[in-house]
């Protein structure tokens, strides 16, 4: 049986903050005090390491019940599950180089993301910032990145940047900075479409310096088999699918409600819920969501229970974050139809949902990157 730890009464205060931030374009401190007080932020933590204890699988549940709730807060807080995730699946298969991370989240750190960069499509694969090694074995950052979520809240946050000066040159570095040392300024410029809670602003490191113990992978640019790309990979894809799919599921309730609550007048005041149309419309949309809940579930069983599926792991990954991410936006777009005009106003929430639902296009794995993906691996690459 799935353990939760979400109750019904968290996940509906939850959900009513969430129009507020959305409106006011604030951090989700409410909801972040609430969830580290239930231990969420432990739930990947092994208890051993002063944890939940939960699976991956279990997780991916109750990030789907979250982001039905709020889906700004459950993509801000996937980014500290990501890293707890990436740490449990390394210690999962032997390998202490994060146990630290475990460690530390434990007791009560708050682990943020800083990966992406502007202009950058090769992600975690090669990176424009500079990475510059001291005499002891730790680095100094210098470089922006961008959708830096939990920017208002990370203790920890992680940088990667290339080293070009070191004897075995070029390497990618992956280190943690902590937020109570110098060496870098996070912008105020989050000011977006949707996923406006999640505050995931600029980050600017000068010189941010990661001591060699903070240092924990120096990596040849590229794609390459290290255990780490996996294990972020794995994390990331599958966690972001999960948001994604409890957006959808919200828009599909919020469509059968309206469906109900509708009346026609050319059909006697009868509800929408009657018209043929209507119920093509909605049974669509259904068909299109119940496909991912099981995908999700099958995939992080997998993870947990160290499955080998060789080459055609990073398929399944990059494949169930594309169609998640575009499932939710087809059902958000059905169940607008659905509810009609009441859906365009900006208080309406629905249409809340139908702008947070476009970020998932511009999380790594983009569309073009997947389709390439899973073309090499079925394929092989372009002779």
């Amino acid at each position: 049986m799935s353990r939760q730890v979400l109750s019904d009464e968290l996940l509906e205060r939850i959900h009513s903050r969430a129009p507020g931030y959305d409106r006011d374009n604030a951090f989700f401190a409410e909801d972040l005090e609430e969830l580290q007080a239930a231990g969420y932020l432990r739930a990947l933590v092994p208890t051993e390491f002063g944890g939940l204890g939960l699976s991956l699988r279990e997780v991916a549940r109750e990030q789907q019940r979250l982001a039905a709730a709020a889906p700004a807060t459950a993509l801000g807080i996937n980014m500290h599950l990501v890293w707890t995730g990436v740490a449990k699946a390394m210690h999962d298969r032997g390998l202490d180089f994060l146990d630290f991370v475990l460690e530390e989240a434990g007791a009560g750190e708050v682990f943020g993301f800083a990966i992406s960069e502007a202009g950058n499509d090769l992600v975690l694969f090669g990176s424009r910032t500079t990475a510059e090694p001291d005499q002891d074995g730790g680095y100094r950052f210098t470089g922006t990145k961008v959708f830096t979520s939990l920017s208002p809240a990370w203790t920890r946050l992680s940088v990667f940047g290339l080293d070009t000066v070191s004897e075995d040159a070029p390497k990618l570095i992956h280190a943690f900075i902590r937020r109570d040392e110098p060496g870098f300024r996070i912008l105020d410029d989050w000011d977006t479409v949707g996923m406006r809670a999640t505050q995931s602003n600029t980050t600017v490191l000068e010189g941010a310096h990661a001591p060699a113990e903070r240092v924990f992978r120096r990596l040849p640019p590229g794609p390459n088999p290290d255990p780490l790309v996996f294990g972020i990979f794995a994390n990331f894809e599958l966690l972001l699918a999960a948001v994604y799919t409890g957006i959808g599921a919200r828009a599909l309730e919020l469509g059968v409600e309206a469906a109900h609550r509708r009346t026609s007048m050319k059909n006697d005041g009868k509800p929408y819920s009657s018209d043929p149309d209507i119920r093509w419309r909605i049974a669509d949309a259904a068909i299109a969501q119940d496909a991912l809940a099981p995908q999700i579930d099958s995939i992080a069983r997998d993870i947990d229970e160290l499955v080998d599926h060789g080459g055609q792991w990073f398929p399944r990954l990059v494949g169930v974050k594309v169609r998640a991410t575009e499932t939710a936006r087809v059902v958000v777009d059905a169940a607008i139809r659905v509810s009609g005009g009441s859906s365009y106003t900006a208080s309406s929430e629905l249409g809340r949902l139908y702008r947070d639902v476009l970020a998932g296009m511009f999380h790594p794995s983009d569309d073009e990157s997947a389709h390439n993906t899973v073309a090499n691996a079925w394929l092989g690459p372009i002779a």
